[in-house]
């Protein structure tokens, strides 16, 4: 069985009420995405994952879909014991495989596509594939993202030492530090990577870094007020995701 009612039309929320999709993901006045630095900065937990399983829910509810993750690698956190199941996730096999592709390695700006498809976040994995993911422990006690709207909290890496790994991985030592000395290590991490004139990914990886040391064109920490929330109360993100996704749900009944 697969949800080829329910998400037809929750992806018809997001692409034909573009306007109404935008609204349901704002959480707040002054959010902005956050940055590749403050979603490493804030995640609890950073793991090197592959997708092994998925199952859909027997009633058609996407919210009780999942996939199961195993862990390889903790970048940050301790390495969760045993297989990792998100809910409200599911496989391309059961979504659609159009909805299939994996993140193009050398992109490190924008989230993974299905992200812009009115759900405003990756929801949809292949089967066996491995990815970053960036998670978080929910009011309900459950493994789920840790990245606000259209971040970048779960995407495809052929393996350990993908430049988008290693980008991490110099964020995380970044966020370490004292907010005064972060800056010139981005910095001085960036000029290593453009002095690699001849290294077309080198000088992407150096794009990246740049938008972490420039100052945010919005106002306000996307991470710092979902922190702000009390752990048993949903949280904006959460509760904007889950009015649209109902919604998408009951126009399909």
């Amino acid at each position: 069985m697969r949800f080829v009612r329910p998400l037809a039309a929750w992806l018809a929320l997001g692409l034909c009420c573009v306007s109404a999709a935008a609204s349901a993901c704002e959480p707040g006045p002054g959010y902005h995405t956050p940055s590749n630095l403050e979603l490493a900065a804030n995640a609890p937990t950073i793991v090197l994952a592959q997708v092994v399983a998925g199952e859909l829910d027997p009633g058609g509810d996407p919210f009780k879909s999942t996939v199961t993750l195993r862990p390889l690698e903790s970048l940050k956190g301790p390495l969760p014991e045993g297989d990792i199941a998100l809910a409200g996730m599911m496989l391309s096999r059961d979504a659609g495989q159009e909805l299939g592709m994996v993140s193009s390695p050398y992109e490190f700006e924008r989230a993974h596509p299905v992200s812009y498809m009115g759900a405003c976040t990756r929801f949809v994995f292949p089967l066996g594939t491995t990815a970053l993911f960036f998670l978080r422990i929910d009011h309900e006690g459950r493994w789920a993202p840790a990245g606000a709207a259209f971040s970048r909290w779960a995407e495809d890496v052929p393996g350990r030492d993908a430049p988008w790994v290693a980008l991490v991985r110099l964020y995380l030592r970044a966020a370490a530090l004292p907010e005064g000395e972060r800056s010139a290590l981005l910095a001085s991490e960036r000029a290593a990577l453009l002095a690699k004139a001849d290294d077309p990914v080198a000088q992407l990886m150096a794009a990246d870094v740049a938008r972490q040391l420039a100052p945010s064109q919005q106002p306000g920490d996307a991470f710092a007020q979902l922190g702000s929330e009390e752990p048993e109360v949903e949280n904006a993100v959460e509760a904007a995701l889950r009015r649209m996704r109902q919604a998408a749900i009951e126009a399909g009944n």
